[in-house]
């Protein structure tokens, strides 16, 4: 099999990757660069491949995520790793101890290990034109796109509760001195949360958002149920981040709800600090197991999970060594 080319579904690997964004792409390379047989399997639906660049990756700073991810899969292949695209649809134990995986195009492959880093589906409100404009200037990081749209026009959609929004309004202030709340359906700011807001020049608009209007060019305007519109370049969303985790299932494994203090914010795979699931075998990497990852995060997490991986591996092996010492001392 060249490096790179899956031509063989019959193959047992020594670790599948599911995901091949940064989480999964750093495991893979720490990985093949242990010597082990690994497999990417790829969906292609990076959740920042909207974005024109990414930031905060040091070295990589300013970098469309198509490229980064490019030059991970040729340095992954270049020690021997192999790719497969398409979405995983379900995982389970065979009768030999391994995992089979499957993909919705019919393939199926074994695995001694997984790494899943699969990341997060981000919610967005059901606001006619926000999907269009998600990651060009409807945004929800300002150390991911802050910097970019500085001193621009900013809104921010409530869309939990006065005191998100205005911790969100307060933030995204640091980098525009034009910053408006839509207050949408939320609840009007505590007499605390507008001292702060006034104090910082950042207006509060009431009425529910309907709609963003853009054009060729970029965001426009944000539309109120009255009809009113006002002037914005940026709009601040906080999405609903669902981990892409239902192949799961199969093996026991569920995403569980997360919370920031109080406030829900979506989905992830329960994991230790090593990636390490409740299912032994199965290690988790990136935005799938921790929603608040940036990119270099991201990666840093799935070369932790790759080390944990090998070195769960090598017990494993060694252990059959000694057994298989102790037997033929004893034939």
């Amino acid at each position: 099999m060249e490096p790179g080319d899956l031509n063989d579904s019959d193959a047992t690997y020594d670790v599948v990757v599911i995901g091949g964004s940064a989480a999964g792409l750093s495991g893979a390379l720490a990985l093949v660069r242990a010597c082990r047989s690994v497999l990417v399997i790829d969906s292609g639906a990076a959740r920042n491949a909207p974005s024109a660049h990414l930031h905060n990756f040091l070295g990589r700073d300013g970098t469309p995520p198509s490229d980064l991810y490019s030059a991970g899969r040729t340095e992954v292949a270049g020690y021997g790793g192999h790719f497969a695209d398409g979405t995983v649809t379900a995982a389970f134990r065979d009768i030999d101890g391994n995992f089979q995986v499957e993909t919705a195009t019919g393939l199926r492959v074994r695995a001694r290990r997984l790494l899943v880093a699969t990341g997060v589906t981000d919610e967005l409100p059901a606001i006619e034109g926000l999907p269009g404009r998600w990651g060009k200037d409807v945004l929800h990081c300002p150390y991911c796109h802050g910097w970019e749209v500085r001193g621009q026009a900013i809104g921010i959609l409530a869309t939990d509760d006065a005191a998100t929004a205005a911790h969100q309004a307060l933030l995204w202030r640091q980098w525009s001195d034009d910053v408006v709340v839509f207050q949408h359906t939320v609840q009007d700011p505590s007499k605390e949360q507008r001292a702060q807001l006034d104090a910082r020049g950042i207006v509060v608009v009431t009425g529910e958002v309907i709609a963003v209007e853009a054009a060729e060019d970029g965001l426009k305007a944000v539309l109120l149920a009255s009809g009113k519109t006002i002037d914005r370049q940026v709009l601040v969303v906080r999405t609903r981040m669902a981990a892409r985790a239902g192949f799961l299932s199969g093996l026991g494994l569920e995403a569980a709800e997360q919370y920031l203090g109080d406030l829900l914010i979506g989905t992830a795979v329960p994991a230790d600090a090593t990636g390490a699931t409740a299912v032994p075998g199965v290690w988790a990497a990136g935005n799938v197991t921790n929603l608040m990852a940036q990119v270099m995060l991201a990666a840093a997490s799935g070369s932790t999970a790759a080390a944990a991986i090998n070195a769960d591996l090598i017990a494993d092996e060694t252990r059959a060594a000694v057994e298989y010492g102790q037997l033929a001392a004893s034939a």
